[in-house]
């Protein structure tokens, strides 16, 4: 009986323990603002369409922007945006950020 107490308590702390740990990143945003042919998002996060072309995407995040070839952040990522930089494209359908 001891040992099936002891078994439940190591349990309980392990579940604890993964979602404390699990929690913050699960509601990660970026801080900071990209911007996507002049339109500003804030503490942008998930998957931005492109509207029109040719697009500039400027990151002053501190995340990295994927630049992808298909709509809804599909197909090939085209391009990296780190934090701090900008980058054109003449193909991008969306950007995701990270």
């Amino acid at each position: 009986m001891h040992l099936r107490r002891i078994t439940t308590a190591l349990g309980v702390f392990a579940a604890s323990a993964l979602l404390a740990a699990s929690g913050p990143t699960s509601a990660f945003a970026a801080e900071g603002v990209l911007i996507v042919n002049g339109n500003a998002y804030d503490d942008p996060s998930g998957c931005y369409p492109i509207d029109w072309f040719p697009t500039s995407v400027t990151n002053h995040t501190d995340a990295i922007a994927e630049v992808h070839a298909g709509p809804a952040c599909s197909g090939q990522v085209e391009w990296l945006v780190h934090p701090g930089e900008t980058y054109h494209s003449e193909s991008a359908q969306s950007i995701f950020v990270l």
